[in-house]
């Protein structure tokens, strides 16, 4: 028996409505217009159904504490550094402006390992957002928790080289420099507070990071808009995506995809070539 088997298998469910403001401020932070059949982008349902917390009961890091309360629906890892490690995620329908949405999630399993920065606990919990049609996307997201860095610890990721993004053989190319408003806005687009995405001196004392840290799903939804400049809105049934190294505001960040069909390749990187995120996708056929 692992420590953590009681929240395996413990379910959460939530409720939500897609306003027309929240749809009006994911487009004005991507800087792009509406799809031209009134359904929502994807990548969208990241905005949906949030963790909503009181600020008080918010840990140092800025997320939602953990206990060992049955109402706790995370498992209480006494690890501080928590990031989103990966997720896979199915398209089965758009949703649409105006309908009501659920949120059911689980808690499907919860790995501990070791690494070369020390222990690791996976959490990987699967949600199904459903719209009034049923349900709409699929998801298992991988959450890591990570030990504390020293104080002494060097500085992540290390200073940006001289080489250079190999672009060789990207059919589709987008660079883009993740602002301060940026991350801000995607931090309030999701209700999203872990203190690593505006707070300097917590990110670069605390967490030893070099700089605030762009969000995962902001490098994932930076990608999936670029599949979306390539092939169309709403185009793909399945992306997925693993992040490899923190990208950091202010500095270049490569979006690169590649293929078509069922055998599409994404990418980002930052200027010196050091590879962010994996991804891969498949087009609705």
């Amino acid at each position: 028996m692992g420590v953590w088997d009681a929240w395996i298998g413990r379910e959460e469910v939530r409720a939500d409505r897609i306003d027309s403001g929240l749809v009006a401020r994911w487009l004005a932070t991507f800087d792009r217009d509406a799809p031209s059949d009134g359904n929502v982008p994807q990548g969208l349902h990241w905005c949906l159904c949030v963790p909503d917390a009181p600020t008080a009961k918010l840990g140092p890091d800025g997320h939602p504490l953990r206990d060992d309360s049955i109402e706790s629906f995370l498992p209480p890892v006494p690890l501080p550094r928590r990031m989103w490690a990966s997720s896979k995620v199915e398209f089965f329908a758009p949703l649409r402006v105006g309908e009501a949405v659920t949120r059911n999630s689980r808690v499907q399993a919860i790995t501990e390992k070791s690494g070369g920065t020390g222990q690791l606990v996976f959490v990987d919990v699967s949600h199904e957002t459903l719209g009034e049609s049923g349900l709409s996307v699929r998801e298992v997201q991988s959450i890591v928790y990570r030990e504390a860095a020293g104080p002494d610890a060097a500085l992540s990721p290390p200073t940006a080289g001289p080489a250079r993004v190999d672009l060789e053989g990207w059919s589709s190319h987008r660079m883009v420099i993740p602002s301060e408003p940026l991350l801000f806005r995607f931090s309030a687009l999701t209700f999203n507070s872990h203190r690593i995405h505006y707070d300097l001196p917590y990110a670069r004392d605390e967490e030893r990071y070099r700089g605030l840290v762009v969000h995962g799903p902001l490098t994932a939804s930076l990608l999936l808009d670029l599949a979306r400049r390539a092939l169309g809105d709403n185009a793909l049934a399945s992306f997925a995506f693993r992040g490899l190294s923190p990208a950091i505001c202010g500095e270049a960040l490569h979006l690169v995809m590649r293929g078509s069909g069922n055998d599409i390749e994404l990418a980002a990187f930052a200027g010196d070539g050091r590879q962010i995120m994996a991804a891969s996708a498949q087009g609705h056929i």
